[in-house]
């Protein structure tokens, strides 16, 4: 069922598809590696009990989902705003931009998994239905976050390196364009969603 949850596209998907395009390889794996950074937080968070917290609190729920729709919307945003230049890029260019663009693609996918309060519920909702209530939960609450973040990151490693396979014929101009206007309008419409959950 975890693995299910996993290749189901989300906001993660859609930044690692981003970077692994824009950047390459590394970039992807930085991102991959920047997601199960938030994962592993929201594991700590929910074992200690912050996650229920934060889910009972109508307002840290709030303040949370709008900063993770605001940080969706602007990578969105940024990513459609970058489709204006695409024809006009030069090869030095880009391999110039691509060197620093890979320096945020870590900051990105963790603050796009840090940031989405539906994961800290999915910790909170799903993974307790397999824990024994009467006795220390502590421990398994763990073990099972963590087996999560491994699979997590198991699924990505293989998604990025498939990306990248493939990247020659994703990396024409064409299909380039499409697949960033694709991921931009994705990225924005995942944002307006998030801000919209109640």
């Amino acid at each position: 069922m975890c693995m299910l949850l996993i290749i189901l596209p989300g906001p993660d998907t859609a930044v690692s598809t981003k970077n692994t395009l824009v950047v390459g390889r590394v970039g992807g794996l930085q991102t991959m590696l920047g997601s199960c950074c938030g994962l592993l937080i929201h594991t700590f968070a929910a074992v200690v009990g912050l996650s229920a917290i934060v889910v009972k609190s109508a307002y840290l729920f709030a303040v949370i989902k709008y900063v993770g729709a605001v940080y969706l919307c602007y990578l969105g945003i940024k990513t459609l705003w970058a489709m204006r230049n695409l024809h006009n890029q030069q090869l030095e260019d880009a391999e110039e931009s691509n060197k620093y663009t890979g320096h945020s693609c870590f900051k990105q996918g963790f603050l796009t998994n840090v940031t989405n309060p539906k994961v800290a519920v999915f910790f909170l909702t799903f993974l307790p239905q397999f824990v024994d209530g009467t006795s220390n939960t502590f421990g398994p609450f763990l073990m099972m976050g963590l087996i999560y973040t491994g699979l997590t990151a198991l699924w990505f490693v293989f998604y990025v390196y498939l990306l990248d396979k493939i990247s020659a014929f994703m990396k024409k101009p064409k299909t380039k364009m499409v697949i960033e206007g694709l991921t931009g309008a994705v990225l924005v419409g995942f944002g307006i969603k998030l801000a919209l959950e109640k």
